[in-house]
């Protein structure tokens, strides 16, 4: 047995560093945490200093048991976990499990970290260890403890004032609260028209736009021309102009000039334009969705893949650091390699005189990591193509780009302004630039979201102060202001990371709970919130104002982050949180009804009954109301369209749901038929069987279709049919997994060996009645009544 026990998070990660730790040291994975609060109430007890129930989760409890027998046999603990507060958290969960167990006698425990997956890293690690970090364990079972905390008593309420199923959450709830606050700020926006004039021009048959800057003497703002007969105006005087000056330039022209204009000034300047950082987790994600279109989970799931180890021929080697960092740091010897690397492909001539070195732009940076970077600069995307998966190769060449590029000297832009007069007192003005050095514009450009055209990417002619310019064409253009866009993945993660809300570890999981729990869902990419998400935003920051305030949010993990420096103690923080915040729960569990939470927005009369028509959110979803409960008939309720939304239905709209069930005739048999729609979505019905309207509406679906529909149906049970017994209820259908006996309550699979058709309705009875009884699903438990 080896000597040395070391302990890493995943299986990958493990074969990897016991090739180069060799038989001296056994490494196994943990798989992740190994412990986690017991998953119901009074996991933590404020009443008791915040004592924490821990227990080994189930799925993991093997590979715990794996770690405790092999340490018995082992001379030393390494923990080898990865770099961060979680990682941290994981080496102590495992160190208190084998300590409670008395496993480790008096070996040594020692906590080794690094940040890439190297030879080289890891046997400087092995060799520099240290203690485990109590200031970064107490940061982290605070933030967990914090989070169960508003999970178990927040998301509870949740269930009683709106519908069960819902969660809460200390830092989801305020990414949420920004993706709807952009969608009201979207509703509300009301467009104003603006109208641009703009001039096709030429020089020497080089062709370049140019802009109306100044009219009549003024100069021209956004609004200044706000109507057409307006801009139409302004034309026509413009090409009077125009027409005047090509009279005055003496100028032969071709047949398509309408005009000239003469340069009036010419101003030449030089740019230069910079390299972006290298990555951090943040600006990872944000560039690989908006050059790769991977989301957030997908970006850290690769990255995960890159940084613990793939074969590249000589057995299996991590290819990038540590992937979940704000540093924009690398280390000393990196950016040697990248320097030499730049002079070697690129040349020495795109080598800065001294290394660029960057500051982190977030707010609240912590976990001082290196920056995201190839592990060895030398190893090119290219040359390991054929080993890497596709988004593999995507997401490692996108790093290694970026990476060379920020130790490259910056690009360098001509750039050039020219005003053109056409008249004494209109001017037109246009722009342009050359790359007169690309620089790191070699290997990357960063890219922006929502990015409007650049006119500096434009390439004017040679122009001189006083040279006429051909005049092709002079156009209107009628314009409207735009709103805000809606978040896209990465803008939320970028705006959250400016806000200091959330940490490297969680913008993933910020997201992905969103969409987990319906509060958002993805349109071309970009967050809308449901109606579930509205009335979980308006209800929280209506009576929960603070616990979704961004500043209040971003300064307790600034205040976590002062615990993991050992600048701080984690008691008097979390003391400090649960008084006032359990108070308000308890408060708002007492005095806030379903009804004010949930707020039914009243419609019209129904013109028929002249009931009351009304929307609503249900336990089970957003529905339409006929009539209220005080009536002496029951109201009536249908379901919103999934394209439908609680603040913008109408009444025609509302009206035209209850038109469910539609009677379409009968069948050939005299079945009646009937669209509708229920818990399993839209169907028809005949007899009583019932067809699923996969991609039909069932408030236009024809008699028609519904027969054809039914028809398939039909034919599908008889080749479903293998065998059935008269005066029995007892049938051999043909399933998907193959052939099964059924009497509509047990399903039993034909015994191997033998055919459908040969079996007895005895042996079918036989084999039913010895067949184990399905086992029933736990009741679902109700929230109590507000």
């Amino acid at each position: 047995m080896s000597k040395n026990l070391v302990i890493v998070e995943s299986p990958a990660k493990a074969k990897t560093i016991k090739k180069y730790l060799g038989k001296d040291f056994e490494v196994l994975a943990s798989y992740g945490h190994v412990r986690d609060l017991v998953p119901k109430e009074g996991a933590v007890d404020p009443d008791h200093d915040f004592a924490m129930k821990y227990q080994v989760i189930d799925k993991n409890e093997r590979h715990v048991e794996a770690i405790a027998k092999a340490i018995v046999k082992a001379e030393a603990l390494f923990l080898a976990t990865d770099p961060d507060r979680e990682g941290e958290a994981i080496s102590w969960h495992l160190y208190e499990i084998l300590r409670q167990r008395d496993l480790l006698k008096d070996k040594p425990v020692q906590r080794v970290v690094f940040h890439e997956v190297t030879q080289r890293a890891i046997q400087d690690a092995i060799a520099h260890p240290r203690s485990l970090s109590l200031d970064l364990v107490n940061a982290q079972q605070a933030r967990r403890a914090l989070d169960y905390l508003v999970g178990f008593n927040l998301s509870p309420l949740l269930w009683k004032k709106i519908r069960p199923g819902l969660s809460a959450g200390r830092v989801q709830s305020p990414a949420l609260r920004m993706i709807v606050e952009r969608e009201e700020e979207i509703e509300r926006f009301e467009p104003r028209e603006y109208w641009t004039l703009e001039a096709d021009t030429a020089k020497t048959g080089q062709p370049f736009m140019a802009r109306l800057t100044e009219y009549g003497g003024e100069k021209l703002n956004q609004f200044s021309v706000t109507h057409g007969e307006q801009a139409q105006i302004m034309e026509q005087a413009l090409l009077i102009a125009a027409r005047a000056q090509q009279a005055e330039s003496g100028l032969a022209t071709a047949s398509d000039v309408i005009g000239c204009l003469q340069v009036t000034k010419v101003e030449r300047k030089q740019r230069k334009r910079n390299p972006a950082a290298p990555f951090t987790t943040s600006t990872l994600q944000q560039e690989a969705s908006r050059k790769l279109g991977f989301s957030t989970q997908r970006t850290m799931r690769v990255a995960q893949q890159l940084y613990e180890g793939i074969d590249i021929g000589q057995g299996a080697v991590g290819l990038i650091t540590y992937m979940r960092t704000d540093s924009v740091n690398l280390a000393q010897e990196a950016i040697t390699e990248i320097r030499s690397l730049i002079a070697q492909r690129y040349g020495a001539n795109n080598v800065p005189a001294s290394p660029r070195l960057f500051k982190t732009k977030a707010k609240n940076a912590q976990e001082a990591h290196e920056a995201i970077r190839p592990t060895t600069i030398t190893v090119l995307p290219d040359a390991i193509r054929a080993v890497l998966n596709a988004d593999q190769y995507a997401l490692y060449e996108l790093i290694w780009k970026r990476t060379v590029a920020c130790q490259m000297i910056h690009a360098t832009l001509n750039t050039v302004a020219v005003d053109l007069a056409c008249g004494d007192s209109n001017r037109f003005h246009a722009t342009g630039s050359t790359v007169a050095d690309p620089g790191f514009m070699a290997v990357y450009r960063e890219g922006v979201d929502d990015q409007d055209d650049e006119e500096d990417s434009r390439v004017l002619p040679p122009l001189r102060q006083g040279d006429w310019i051909d005049l092709l064409a002079l156009r209107t253009e009628q314009h409207f202001t735009e709103p805000p866009p809606r978040y896209s993945e990465a803008s939320l993660v970028k705006t959250l990371e400016e806000y200091g809300i959330g940490r490297p570890s969680t913008y993933a999981a910020i997201i992905s709970t969103l969409l987990a729990r319906e509060y958002a869902v993805l349109d071309s990419r970009r967050f809308k919130p449901t109606d579930i998400g509205r009335i979980v935003n308006r209800f929280l920051t209506q009576h929960f104002t603070q616990y979704v305030d961004y500043d209040f949010t971003a300064r307790l993990e600034d205040d976590l982050d002062a615990v993991s420096r050992g600048e701080g103690d984690w008691l008097p923080l979390m003391r400090g949180f649960w008084d006032p915040f359990k108070q308000r729960v308890d408060e708002k569990t007492e005095n806030v009804s379903r009804q004010d939470v949930v707020q039914s927005r009243e419609l019209g009369l129904d013109p028929k009954t002249g009931k009351p028509v009304s929307v609503r959110m249900g336990r089970f979803g957003p529905f339409a109301q006929i009539g209220v409960k005080e009536d002496a008939d029951k109201p009536r309720f249908a379901s919103l369209r999934p394209d439908q939304r609680l603040d913008t239905v109408g009444l025609d709209e509302a009206l035209a749901l209850f038109q469910l069930p539609r009677d379409l005739g009968a069948t050939a048999a005299g079945e009646p038929m009937q669209a509708n729609i229920g818990r399993f979505g839209p169907y028809v019905r005949y007899g009583k069987s019932y067809v699923s309207l996969k991609n039909e509406d069932p408030y236009t679906v024809s008699r028609e279709r519904a027969l054809e529909l039914i028809a398939a149906h039909q034919q599908d049970a008889a080749n479903k049919l293998l065998c059935a017994f008269p005066g029995s209820a007892i049938q051999i259908l043909n399933g998907r997994f193959g052939p099964y006996i059924t009497d509509g309550k047990k399903n039993v699979r034909v015994p191997k060996g033998r055919e459908p058709a040969s079996l007895t309705l005895a042996e079918c009875e036989t084999l039913v009645r010895e067949a184990p009884e399905k086992k029933k699903l736990p009741a679902r438990r109700r929230a109590a009544k507000a």
